[in-house]
């Protein structure tokens, strides 16, 4: 019996006030999965993530999350499912006068009753699963872009959460750190079935951790395919994902 899934869209529609973006998706997200929303600049992907995580309003249509329509989702269900949920920004998106640990701190003094010792050790463990050990008392200015990003994962597993959102991860990361991202990604996936949503138009990320995708498309404004990554590759339902996928290596066969 197929199980239920964590996250489910209905005939969603999404946007800003008046102007739509993408209209009538249609998608579910399994518990553990690691799902990848793609597609080209300007398609949305950022907007659908909002969406999602209750960021911006729904213009039309449902999200279930954990069987509670977000739409009509009551401010208390909201706050329960944002203690269940961890957000990784582009940016990292730390506080720049706080240090690694009062950063990776914050949502576990205002979410949790627990005592300061038990936070320290918590925090402590989020930081060394991250690989970075020791950098309690640095400041997001002391370190690197990638080890940026490491603890602003850091800071969204901090409540244990059972989905994890990420906006573009790799933005700005060398390829290197952009892989060591990836295998902590499915690190974290792996050991605690945590599921992950990620925006990314990242083609080495797509094919190295997504189970599923949708990809949003541009010219008639909704998901024309769903699927596997590498088996949309495989076998592409229109050129415009064989594109995508591709990049370049499309437009070189066409003009040989």
């Amino acid at each position: 019996m197929k199980n239920m899934p964590i996250i489910q869209a209905k005939n969603l529609s999404i946007g800003y006030d008046d102007n739509t973006v993408m209209k009538d998706l249609n998608f579910e997200i399994q518990k553990g999965d690691i799902f990848v929303i793609m597609g080209g600049s300007g398609c949305g992907k950022s907007t659908l993530l909002r969406t999602l995580t209750g960021l911006i309003p729904i213009q039309k249509g449902d999200v279930f999350i954990q069987d509670i329509n977000l739409k009509k989702a009551t401010e208390s269900q909201k706050k329960e499912l944002m203690k269940h949920s961890g957000i990784l920004y582009q940016s990292g998106a730390l506080f720049s006068s706080m240090t690694l640990a009062e950063n990776i701190a914050l949502p576990l003094q205002l979410y949790t009753q627990n005592t300061a010792q038990q936070i320290k050790d918590i925090v402590a463990f989020k930081l060394a699963l991250v690989g970075l050990a020791g950098f309690e008392d640095y400041y997001p200015s002391q370190i690197s872009g990638g080890m940026r990003k490491r603890a602003g994962l850091a800071r969204a597993l901090a409540l244990n959460p059972e989905i994890v959102y990420f906006d573009e991860p790799s933005a700005g990361l060398d390829p290197v750190s952009s892989k060591n991202l990836d295998d902590l990604i499915l690190q974290i996936n792996e050991t605690f079935k945590t599921t992950i949503v990620i925006v990314t138009h990242e083609l080495a990320s797509i094919f190295a951790i997504g189970k599923n995708a949708v990809f949003l498309d541009n010219t008639i404004q909704t998901i024309s395919a769903k699927g596997n990554p590498k088996e949309l590759l495989k076998n592409p339902p229109n050129e415009r994902v064989y594109e995508f996928l591709t990049r370049g290596v499309f437009h070189e066969k066409r003009t040989q």
